[in-house]
């Protein structure tokens, strides 16, 4: 029996992916969260096998969880499943410890089989996402600017991308306002931008925020 831990922000889509698991003998839901900081307290209390989790959630994102869950539960599988297309983010997080990225478009029985895949501990990589590991094994490809981030310039990129101060993104991410500031400055000198405002334009261009 698969054990799995549902974490998004909306209810109708907890019980859509709850009841859909209940069709299948193998898999059992054994606990829900809404938001980043609950699926920490989530896999902390209970044995979860694999974690499907949101992006986008009110306080601590998916994004800021990762790290954290695994921390504390290191042999959780975590399997984001995002309204976002997997250029956007799925090399940015499968580098900081998600074991697949699926996009909620996706054919639901392809959750089920990235579950499966996961539960044995393998990564789940679509067709999608392996084109886009070629593409930066290749070093004659144009890799994006946010590509060229480490896993915290990302994570201080998208929180200043959406407005967040200094103070409050030092707050949530457990690090002193003057690292964060070293934090903005590498990532504006690798992206070539110079204020907030730029940092907010290129993401929306570029869908990595809404």
């Amino acid at each position: 029996m698969i054990k799995i831990g549902i974490v998004d922000d909306h209810a109708i889509v907890r019980t859509g992916l709850r009841d859909f698991f209940s069709q299948h003998v193998d898999l059992r839901v054994v606990g829900e969260a809404a938001t980043g900081r609950e699926a920490i307290d989530l896999v902390r209390s209970n044995e979860i096998d694999v974690l499907v989790m949101d992006l986008s959630m009110p306080g601590q994102s998916g994004i800021d969880a990762i790290a954290m869950i695994r921390a504390k539960a290191p042999d959780t599988g975590i399997l984001i499943l995002s309204g976002y297309p997997e250029e956007h983010y799925a090399m940015n997080l499968i580098r900081q410890g998600a074991s697949g990225y699926l996009n909620k478009e996706c054919d639901p029985m392809e959750i089920v089989d990235a579950i499966r895949t996961i539960a044995l501990g393998r990564r789940y990589i679509t067709p999608a996402v392996a084109e886009l590991l070629a593409r930066q094994l290749d070093r004659n490809s144009d890799v994006a600017p946010h590509e060229q981030l480490s896993e915290r310039e990302f994570q201080v990129f998208l929180k200043l991308a959406t407005g967040e101060t200094a103070g409050s993104i030092a707050e949530s991410l457990s690090l002193s306002v003057k690292t964060v500031s070293t934090y903005r400055s590498r990532l504006m000198e690798k992206m070539n931008l110079t204020s907030n405002s730029d940092l907010t334009y290129y993401a929306l261009k570029n869908q990595l925020i809404s």
